[in-house]
């Protein structure tokens, strides 16, 4: 009995010790836990394949539904880097990330069309101005919610420009020259009314032209390599296309131009579209080879299963021969 009593204050002793040791190292868990969760995130962070790619549409089934998944007003989605990428006002407060905390502290220039007078070297890309007010990491440029009026000088190598929530009213052709490199242009809920006709299409790369919600009365010229437009919510009507704007875009997959002023479908459609979008406009009438060849009974447009045209005064069911050729029937009024 008298061996067991040292025994068991032992274990009390040591119980009482865990006890008094288990709050400090759960304080000192969470503070280890705790610092620059956005920092950690670009360890592992992929950032010119971050979002939604072209690749991956492929493994979306129902297209009609596109809109819904790619919300551009909403950051909470994990596709969107405004959740991962530190706001650029925060870059003194980011010692880690070296490139952003060293960027001198330049003004943009106040031009409308800047002119590139030099092409920087490879190790110059953090001392343009851009990359003091907007954020550059890799080939991406992040300018999202920075109030600017234009768009600012690009850094040769840039691929991916993000330029949401901004002021911008007017695309000067000059603003892209020269960025062989620019595969996406993402230029969601702006000011744009006016866009110069050559301001995209010398962009041999450029794949993706995101434009929703702003003030667009007509589209300007696009580059062959085209795979993506996104222009809803503006105020283009059919005049403001370009005659078969779309017949030479090859590669062009999907085009959403809903909630605009479109009096008819924009024909002729390449054989490479997959999705249509031209829901709330103001669509009338359209002649029976719009989609298919009315002269070839054989012809089957396999890739084009994704049709809206709802929210248009037009009846579908005066066009029976129009949809022949699809794998789905356009979304619309039939009655």
């Amino acid at each position: 009995g008298h061996r067991m009593q040292p025994l068991a204050w032992v274990g009390i002793a040591s119980l009482c010790l865990g006890a008094a040791w288990a709050i400090p190292a759960e304080e000192e868990r969470r503070n280890v836990e705790k610092p620059k969760p956005d920092l950690a995130l670009y360890e592992n962070l992929d950032l010119d394949n971050y979002d939604l790619t072209l690749d991956s549409y492929g493994h979306i089934t129902d297209l009609s539904n596109y809109e819904e998944l790619y919300d551009y007003s909403d950051f909470a989605p994990q596709v969107e880097v405004g959740t991962l990428a530190p706001h650029p006002k925060d870059h003194e407060a980011l010692p880690e990330l070296g490139t952003v905390a060293q960027t001198p502290k330049l003004q943009p220039p106040a031009t409308t069309s800047p002119v590139r007078t030099a092409a920087p070297g490879p190790g110059t890309m953090q001392a343009l101005p851009t990359c003091s007010r907007c954020l550059c990491i890799g080939t991406s440029v992040y300018c999202d919610d920075t109030n600017l009026e234009h768009i600012p000088p690009l850094p040769p190598e840039t691929s991916y420009l993000y330029a949401r929530f901004n002021r911008i009213s007017i695309i000067r052709a000059g603003d892209f020259m020269g960025l062989k490199k620019l595969k996406r242009i993402d230029l969601t809920s702006n000011s744009i009314s006016w866009v110069d006709v050559d301001a995209f299409c010398l962009l041999p790369s450029l794949q993706e032209l995101i434009l929703p919600e702003n003030r667009l009365t007509a589209l300007p010229k696009l580059p062959r390599s085209i795979v993506r437009l996104d222009a809803r919510l503006n105020r283009i009507p059919s005049a403001g296309l370009q005659p078969e704007a779309f017949r030479d875009l090859k590669q062009l997959q999907f085009l959403h131009l809903s909630n605009n002023q479109l009096d008819y479908i924009p024909a002729p459609l390449p054989e490479s579209l997959r999705s249509l979008h031209l829901q709330n406009n103001n669509i009338q009438t359209m002649h029976e080879d719009t989609f298919c060849n009315s002269q070839d009974q054989s012809h089957v447009r396999r890739a084009l299963e994704d049709i809206r045209l709802d929210g248009n005064p037009i009846n579908l069911s005066l066009f029976p021969n129009a949809y022949f050729c699809l794998p789905r029937l356009p979304m619309g009024h039939f009655l």
